[in-house]
């Protein structure tokens, strides 16, 4: 019929369906969808995120596909990235530790070095612009030489730097997936200092944007990579447990964190705590019937014993006797 709705399904896809049919490998099109080349929707029911066949359709027409867009997302290592700038190796590490080359990605080898990847299309403008001319020939300037030789290394900042942001464009104005995207890169202990409720922690656990995997969890190089992903510098510390704290407050206001439902009071029983002998519950203002056991009366206060420290082998009967009583029957 001309007036049936599609189902969602035929009107979005999977990310893995959306690479095949864009022609890129799923990390092109992971960091595509990064860099905001390719638009996604929040898929139904809470299930990751999707395409839309609208957003293929638009991608499919532009001038160039795939080849266009598979250039926009390839990178390049320190060896390949040195050919782009047509420097030294060296030099374009000494680059990117300096903070002039922003690396996108990252990934341990087998030795758990480091292996940092840099967008080429960022690397062939940073070769044209005649600013950078002196830094890729000639000596390398003083302050660069002095700052690298003191341990300067602006890579791990500067990539989250940009994954902070590939987060927030994905997390939109939901204040919670923003709050996420920011405690993701905080020290945990961080993040309990700024957000003291634990039920709001908890929540934005749940918010949390999945990170780059390296390596199995509690490994070496699992550890080395969250190492890696977490601020570090105190400037950068502060910056985002500033950012944290201003979009909880937002985020507390829009949608406060779910908790668990108060505790009801327990239904009214006879003062006995027992059940009547008919195994029925009285109606309300009925007195109930007697039971079979009365409950035991407690002694008045000034005949009731202080308990020792602890309980005499001989018991009862010696405290009976220290009392000048005896026993009956």
């Amino acid at each position: 019929m001309s007036g049936t709705i599609a189902k969602p399904d035929r009107l979005t896809c999977a990310p893995s369906r959306a690479a095949r049919e864009l022609d890129l490998k799923r990390g092109e099109f992971d960091l595509a969808v990064n860099l905001g080349l390719i638009r996604t929707v929040p898929g139904e029911g809470g299930g990751g995120r999707r395409v839309t066949r609208a957003e293929l359709d638009r991608l499919r027409a532009e001038d160039g596909f795939p080849d266009a867009l598979r250039e926009r997302v390839a990178i390049a290592g320190t060896n390949e990235g040195a050919k782009l700038l047509d420097v030294t190796p060296t030099r374009f590490t000494s680059l990117a530790r300096f903070g002039l080359l922003v690396p996108v990605r990252f990934y341990l080898n087998r030795y758990r070095t480091v292996v940092w990847l840099y967008l080429a299309e960022e690397l062939r403008q940073f070769a044209t612009e005649e600013s950078n001319a002196r830094l890729l020939t000639g000596r390398v300037p003083a302050e660069m030489r002095e700052r690298l030789k003191a341990g300067l290394d602006r890579r791990p900042r500067n990539w989250r730097g940009r994954h902070i942001g590939f987060l927030l464009r994905q997390a939109g104005d939901d204040p919670w997936a923003h709050a996420a995207a920011v405690a993701c890169l905080l020290d945990p202990a961080d993040v309990a200092e700024v957000v003291g409720d634990p039920y709001e922690r908890d929540h934005l656990n749940r918010c949390r944007p999945r990170l780059p995997a390296h390596g199995a969890p509690g490994s070496p190089a699992a550890d080395r990579a969250q190492e890696l992903m977490t601020a570090s510098e105190p400037d950068e510390v502060a910056w985002f447990r500033a950012d944290l704290a201003h979009t909880m407050e937002t985020a507390r206001r829009r949608h406060p964190a779910p908790r668990p439902a108060p505790e009801q009071a327990p239904e009214h029983v006879p003062a006995s705590g027992q059940v009547p002998a008919s195994g029925q519950v009285p109606a309300p203002g009925q007195v109930p019937g007697p039971t079979s056991a009365p409950e035991p009366v407690a002694a008045p206060a000034e005949d009731r014993p202080v308990p020792p420290d602890h309980t005499p082998s001989h018991g009862l009967l010696g405290w009976l006797r220290r009392r000048g009583r005896r026993p009956t029957g």
